[in-house]
């Protein structure tokens, strides 16, 4: 008995589902920027492998599956490049007010 592609490609997805869950809940808050940069290089890479599963699997389950999860890698990067951003926007050092006011008024 053979076990169907898409069935494993169904299974690797699940558990990378349950895993990437179980990971990011046990972040501290301090670490979170520095995983956020990291876990946008692995959605990369699981863009390609979705797009593989995609491509590669014969059956419309396979292709529909692999179809969604490009989608949702590609949204979990670009999100977290946003939210990267943001971040690290929050550690820049701001203009005093006075700075601020007077460049508002010349302008």
């Amino acid at each position: 008995m053979e076990i169907s592609h898409t069935i494993i490609n169904l299974i690797i997805f699940v558990l990378a589902i349950y895993v990437g869950y179980h990971v990011v809940w046990t972040v501290t808050p301090a670490l979170h920027t520095p995983l956020m940069a990291v876990t946008n290089a692995v959605s990369a890479i699981i863009i390609v492998g979705a797009m593989l599963a995609a491509g590669l699997t014969e059956g419309p389950i396979g292709q529909i599956a692999g179809t969604v999860a490009v989608a949702l890698a590609a949204v979990n990067v670009f999100g977290g490049f946003l939210v990267t951003q943001r971040m690290l926007e929050m550690f820049k050092k701001k203009e005093p007010k006075a700075k601020a006011a007077d460049k508002k008024e010349h302008a």
